[in-house]
């Protein structure tokens, strides 16, 4: 079985878009966010932004592997704006974000069918504005080894394309390589076949 080891994510924000809908505006957004305390902060900063706008709904994934998630509907009906741009996210198969959709009231009303509708719609064309990344899912290594070894090491380096996040040349070596997910298996044991290199993998 292929292990699955690449993700879509953004890498800045988005341009703001606008969906308009009966007089109702929605400003659309896409934020990177690792964290609950950035979905905060981004949050403010549109509430100052927009400080006559009456409802912030948004969306959020955090996480590649452990998923963590919240739709938030801001005081419009029940699961008729979170949701919907959840399930935007959901679509385009992103994580790490945030999409927020503020809304000018027209004067009319939508209906929960009208909003469903308009909140996905702004969620769709926040993310057709945002450019999506694919990353990889990298493990990172610690490798220990004495100085005789440095040729074989760095040979297994080249071949294999690794990449070394930093090093420690003191009485010993250290490095610290990453290496995507799907061949980490197959890298741990060549260099724990490698005499005398001590292997661990960090969280």
């Amino acid at each position: 079985m292929e292990i699955k080891d690449t993700y879509k994510t953004i890498g800045i924000p988005s341009k703001e878009t606008l969906f308009k809908e009966k007089g109702s505006k929605f400003f659309g957004y896409a934020f990177p966010v690792f964290s609950e305390d950035e979905v905060k902060i981004c949050i403010e900063d549109l509430k100052k932004k927009h400080h006559a706008a009456r409802h912030f709904c948004y969306a959020y994934q955090i996480g590649i592997e452990q998923i963590k998630f919240r739709a938030n509907d801001d005081g419009e009906p029940n699961n008729s704006a979170g949701l919907p741009i959840y399930g935007q996210i959901q679509s385009f198969e992103v994580t790490n974000i945030l999409i927020v959709s503020v809304r000018y009231f027209g004067g009319t009303k939508l209906g929960v069918g009208g909003l469903i509708s308009a909140y996905k719609t702004s969620a769709q064309l926040t993310l057709e504005a945002s450019e999506i990344l694919e990353k990889t899912i990298d493990l990172r290594y610690q490798l220990n080894f004495g100085y005789d070894l440095m040729n074989a090491v760095m040979r297994i380096v080249k071949e294999r394309n690794l990449n070394i996040v930093s090093q420690k040349l003191e009485i010993d070596c250290q490095y610290i390589i990453s290496v995507r997910k799907k061949d980490a298996q197959i890298i741990f044991e060549i260099f724990e076949n490698l005499y005398k290199v001590n292997i661990k993998l960090l969280d």
